[in-house]
């Protein structure tokens, strides 16, 4: 298991492979669908992003609602295949690390080492264990869409295992 601080240096991203298991540790962002599409929509209009995507993470989900004393609720990943129509326009734009479940496009993959990002996925049906990981949430931007608005998350160990890397690596591929 590595140890990995986010945002994630250049050195780390090149370091890491897929099947890698690793301890995120650091901020991310959060964001699904609607935050994506309004932040796409943001780029195609030249205003200015709710955050400076550049070299951040995005982790796709859209957490319960916190406990009294809790920085925030369950808080599982969510399918990623949705963002791949967005996730190029963010690439492109700065974007270099995605946390989510499951398998992406073939386009999504190709764009992702072209861009040199990184894919990595959280195991889903463990939400509650993942939020206990969260050491402090907040809202960054779209209020509006609820538990999809951004959310700037504190998280410490964090555990993902690196789906796609850098060097061509898949995962879902591996034998």
């Amino acid at each position: 298991m590595k140890k990995i601080i986010s945002p994630i240096c250049n050195k780390d991203l090149l370091s890491l492979e897929a099947g890698d298991e690793i301890l995120l540790t650091g901020t991310i962002y959060t964001g699904r669908d609607a935050a994506h599409k309004l932040m796409c929509q943001a780029v195609e209009k030249k205003e200015k992003l709710p955050f400076d995507i550049v070299g951040q993470t995005i982790y796709y989900v859209g957490p319960t609602p916190a406990k009294p004393g809790m920085p925030i609720g369950s808080c599982g990943p969510t399918s990623s295949y949705r963002m791949d129509r967005y996730s190029p326009i963010l690439m492109k734009h700065g974007l270099k690390v995605m946390i989510g479940k499951g398998e992406r496009s073939e386009e999504f993959r190709k764009l992702m080492e072209l861009h040199q990002g990184l894919y990595l996925i959280a195991i889903g049906g463990i939400g509650a264990k993942l939020a206990s990981t969260v050491k402090k949430a907040e809202l960054v931007a779209y209020r509006e869409l609820e538990s999809e608005a951004i959310y700037r998350l504190e998280v410490e160990d964090f555990p993902c295992i690196v789906a796609y890397d850098m060097h061509g690596g898949n995962v879902f591929k591996q034998k």
